[in-house]
C-alpha cells in the first residue's frame, strides 16, 4: 500500500522534472489555433482593401490656362501659389484658350486639368471623357468698337473688319457660333463643303491677340475687338479709359441666353468700374461664360480638395459683376462633376484638411477603405475570439463528463463484479489521458472538479462513501 504522504512526493518530483517550456508550446499552439485564424483572416481583408487603395498623388501636377495676359493665367498663378504651400508643383501651360486646352485633355497624358470657358465645348469632344470640379466666375463677352461708331448689336457688324481672339480660343469659338446665328457667317459645315462665295465674305475675321487687336483698332484697322475677360482685368479698365472707345451693349442678352444654355445674362451697373470718372456712363447690358475648372478621370482624388480650396480663396470675394460667396460653386457647369467636388461643396472642406498637412491628410483619407475590412472582419473576429477560445479549453474537460455519466448510468443498472472492474479501468484511463491535458491557470478550476468527480464515480462504482475508506481502497 502507498502511503499518501509519498505519492504526494512523487507528484511535487515529476512537476519539477517537467520541461518547463512544454506549456508554452501548448499556449501557442492554442493561439494559433484560435487567434491566428482571425488574424489570418483580417489579413487577407486587409490585404484586398489594399488593392483597392488609391497611388499617392505625385507632386507635379500640369494645368492649361491660356495666354500669359489672361485671367486663365493669372488664376492659375494664384492656384499654384496655393499648391507649393502644400507641397506641390503646379505647372501652368500656357495655350492659345479653350479650344487648344480641350485638345489637350484629350492628347497629353501629362496634362489632366484646364480652365476653360463655358459655351466653347468642341462637338467632337465625347463629354464622358471629362469632369467639372466647378465653375470660378463670370467672364462677359466684351466688344470693343470706335466711340462714334454706329456698331449696337452684333447685326450691324456685317460687311466689319472684327478681330475674335486666337485660333483655338473661347472668344473665337463664342464669336462664330454668334454670328452663324445672327446670319452673318455660314455654318462650318456649309462652308467646309462648298468653294463658292459664302456670307463669310461680307464680314472680315481676324485672328490675333489682344494686345495687336486693340492697336490695330485704335490705329483704325479694325471696326471691333472681341475679346472675354472678367470685369476687373486691367485691360478692360484700360479700355474703358480710352475715351476714343466704347463697349459695345448687348441689348438681346436674355435672348441670348435663352438661346445659349451656357451663357449668362448679366449687367454691369453704371459707374462700377470707375465711379469718379462714372465708366461705365449707363447700366451695360452683357451677356457672359462662365470659366470652368475641369480635369480628366484620370486626375488623383486627393488634388480636388486642394483645387477647391484654392477656388475659394480666389474666386470668393465676388467681383464686380457677382456677389461675394456665389463662385465657385455647381452651378453653370457642362459636364458631370466630379464626385469629389460634390461631396466638397455639401459638406466644405473635410476635417483631415482643414486641419492637417496634405501629404497627411492625402494618406488618411485614402486609408478609409482600409475601415471595411477593420469593421467587417477585425472586430467580430476579435469580439468572436475569446468565446471561442473559453470553449476551446473548457471542451477539454467537459468532454469527459459525457464518459463519466455513461459510466455512472452503467454502474447503476450493472454493478456485477466483472463490470466493476471494467468500470474502474475506464476510469483509471480517464485519469491518465486527463493528467496530460494542459489547461490555463484560469480554468484550473473546472480541471480539478473533473478530478473530483472522477474520485466521486470511483468511489460509486466501489460502493464506498466514506472519503478515508476509498483512498485507502486506492492505495
Amino acid at each position: 500500500m502507498i502511503d499518501n504522504s509519498s505519492a504526494q512526493n512523487s507528484s511535487e518530483e515529476n512537476l519539477a522534472l517537467s520541461p518547463p517550456l512544454e506549456p508554452r508550446k501548448r499556449s501557442r499552439k492554442e493561439f494559433y489555433s484560435i487567434w491566428g485564424s482571425s488574424i489570418a483572416l483580417t489579413i487577407v481583408g486587409f490585404t484586398i482593401a489594399w488593392l483597392f487603395v488609391e497611388p499617392a498623388p505625385g507632386n507635379h501636377l500640369k494645368i492649361a490656362a491660356g495666354p500669359s495676359d489672361g485671367n486663365y493665367y493669372a488664376t492659375a498663378k494664384k492656384y499654384a501659389a496655393v499648391f507649393q504651400g502644400a507641397g506641390i508643383n503646379l505647372e501652368i501651360v500656357e495655350t492659345a484658350g479653350t479650344i487648344e486646352n480641350y485638345r489637350l485633355l484629350q492628347e497629353d497624358n501629362d496634362i489632366n486639368l484646364a480652365i476653360v470657358q463655358g459655351g466653347a465645348v468642341p462637338e467632337t469632344l465625347e463629354k464622358t471623357s471629362l469632369e467639372a470640379i466647378a465653375s470660378l466666375n463670370f467672364e462677359p463677352l466684351w466688344i470693343f468698337r470706335q466711340a462714334e461708331s454706329e456698331i449696337t448689336e452684333i447685326r450691324q457688324l456685317k460687311g466689319k473688319r472684327i478681330s475674335i481672339g486666337l485660333s483655338d480660343s473661347g472668344t473665337e469659338a463664342l464669336m462664330l457660333r454668334l454670328l452663324e446665328i445672327n446670319g452673318l457667317i455660314a455654318p462650318v459645315e456649309e462652308s467646309q463643303a462648298s468653294t463658292d462665295s459664302t456670307p463669310e465674305e461680307a464680314i472680315e475675321l481676324f485672328r490675333e491677340s489682344s494686345a495687336t487687336a486693340i492697336a490695330k483698332l485704335r490705329a483704325g484697322e479694325r471696326d471691333a475687338v472681341c475679346m472675354v475677360r472678367s470685369a476687373s482685368n486691367p485691360v478692360i479698365r484700360q479700355l474703358f479709359e480710352t475715351p476714343e472707345l466704347s463697349a459695345m451693349p448687348f441689348p438681346l442678352n436674355k435672348t441670348y441666353r435663352l438661346l445659349f444654355p451656357a451663357l449668362s445674362d448679366i449687367q454691369l451697373q453704371e459707374g462700377i468700374l470707375d465711379l469718379k470718372n462714372h465708366q461705365p456712363a449707363q447700366n451695360l447690358k452683357l451677356i457672359a461664360p462662365a470659366a470652368n475648372l475641369v480635369c480628366t478621370p484620370e486626375l488623383h482624388d486627393a488634388f480636388v480638395p486642394l483645387l477647391l480650396k484654392a477656388a475659394t480663396l480666389t474666386s470668393n470675394e465676388g467681383n464686380l459683376i457677382v456677389p461675394s460667396r456665389e463662385f465657385p460653386s455647381l452651378g453653370y457647369i457642362e459636364f458631370e462633376p466630379h464626385a469629389g467636388a460634390v461631396d466638397y461643396f455639401q459638406s466644405g472642406e473635410s476635417f483631415l484638411y482643414r486641419y492637417l498637412p496634405f501629404w497627411l491628410a492625402s494618406f488618411l483619407n485614402r486609408m478609409k477603405i482600409m475601415a471595411v475590412p477593420l469593421l467587417t472582419l477585425a472586430i467580430p473576429l476579435f469580439k468572436m475570439a475569446p468565446p471561442a477560445y473559453r470553449w476551446r479549453i473548457r471542451s477539454r474537460i467537459y468532454r469527459w463528463y459525457r464518459l463519466l455519466r455513461e459510466i455512472d448510468q452503467e454502474n447503476l443498472r450493472d454493478q456485477t463484479t466483472v463490470n466493476q472492474q471494467r468500470y474502474l479501468e475506464k476510469l483509471d484511463r480517464i485519469a491518465c489521458e486527463l493528467s496530460e491535458v494542459d489547461v490555463p491557470l484560469s480554468y484550473m478550476e473546472e480541471f480539478y472538479n473533473l478530478h473530483l468527480h472522477i474520485d466521486l464515480i470511483r468511489r460509486r462504482v466501489l460502493g464506498v462513501t466514506d472519503l478515508s475508506q476509498n483512498s485507502g481502497t486506492n492505495s
